[in-house]
C-alpha cells in the first residue's frame, strides 16, 4: 500500500513538472509570425489546420473548459453573428481542453438555448478537441497558474497568407466582446488591403482612416480644396476612405 502511494504521489510530481515545464517553455506566436498548424478532431470532423480554411481569414477563440457559462455565453454569441463573419471572409475555429465527445453534448445542449430573446441557433463552426493541449501549448496559452495546465481564453486573428496579425488574452471571468472582436477583424481586413493607412482609436467601418506619414504626392493633394487627406497636426494626418 506503502509503495503504491510512493508511486502514486512520484506521477503526480512528474506531472506537475511537466505542466509547469510547458508553461515555462511555452512561447506566444508574434504578431507577423506564421500561426503554429495543427491536426485536431471537432464537431465537424477532423481539420487541419491551417490549410483546410484556404485563403480565409481565421479566429481561432479558445477556451478552458466546456459547459462553463462565460465560454458558453460567448459561443451563443458567436453562432448569432457567424453569418456576418461568413459575410467577412472569416472563419471562426474554437478550442477546448476537453474530450470531443463533451465537445458534441455541449454544442448540442448550446444548440437548444433560447438566449437574450432569440430562438435557438445551430452552430455551424467547429469546436476542435485540444485534450493534449498541444494547440494551447503551441499558442502559449497554458496558464502558468493552474498546473492542470488549463488554458487561457485566447483570441488569435489570422490573415489569408496564415499570419498573426492580433491577440487577446482574457481572464475566465470576464466575457469577450464580440463586437470588438468583429471590429478589430474589420480594421485589420482595412490595413491588409491598404497597409499605406492605420486606423485611430474607436475606428469603425466608413470613418476616416489615418496615414503614418505623407508622400510628396499626398503633401500636393492636401492643397486642393476638396481634397480627401487632411491634418489635425503635423503628425495626425487623416484620409477619407473611397
Amino acid at each position: 500500500m506503502k509503495k503504491l502511494i510512493l508511486i502514486s504521489g512520484i506521477l503526480f510530481l512528474s506531472l506537475n513538472v511537466s505542466w509547469a515545464q510547458s508553461g515555462v517553455n511555452q512561447r506566444i506566436p508574434l504578431i507577423g509570425s506564421e500561426a503554429p498548424s495543427f491536426k485536431a478532431q471537432s464537431t465537424n470532423g477532423e481539420i487541419s489546420f491551417p490549410k483546410d480554411f484556404g485563403k480565409n481569414w481565421k479566429i481561432l477563440f479558445a477556451h478552458p473548459r466546456d459547459f462553463t457559462p462565460v465560454c458558453s455565453s460567448e459561443i451563443l454569441e458567436l453562432a448569432f453573428q457567424q453569418h456576418e463573419f461568413t459575410h467577412l471572409n472569416t472563419q471562426l475555429i474554437v478550442v477546448s481542453t476537453d474530450k470531443i465527445e463533451s465537445h458534441q453534448s455541449w454544442k448540442s445542449a448550446l444548440e437548444e438555448v433560447e438566449f437574450k430573446g432569440r430562438k435557438p441557433l445551430r452552430i455551424d463552426f467547429p469546436i476542435v478537441e485540444d485534450f493534449s493541449y498541444k494547440i494551447a501549448n503551441s499558442y502559449g496559452m497554458l496558464d502558468s497558474q493552474f498546473i492542470t495546465g488549463q488554458s487561457v481564453r485566447g483570441v488569435f486573428f489570422i490573415d489569408p497568407e496564415n499570419k498573426v496579425r492580433a491577440f487577446y488574452f482574457y481572464p475566465n471571468e470576464v466575457g469577450r466582446n464580440i463586437e470588438e472582436i468583429k471590429r478589430t477583424l474589420v480594421a485589420l481586413q482595412t490595413h491588409y488591403a491598404n497597409n499605406r493607412v492605420v486606423l485611430p482609436a474607436n475606428w469603425t467601418l466608413g470613418e476616416d482612416v489615418m496615414l503614418p506619414h505623407l508622400t510628396p504626392e499626398e503633401k500636393n493633394r492636401m492643397l486642393s480644396p476638396d481634397s480627401d487627406i487632411y491634418s489635425k497636426t503635423w503628425f495626425m494626418n487623416y484620409m477619407k476612405l473611397k
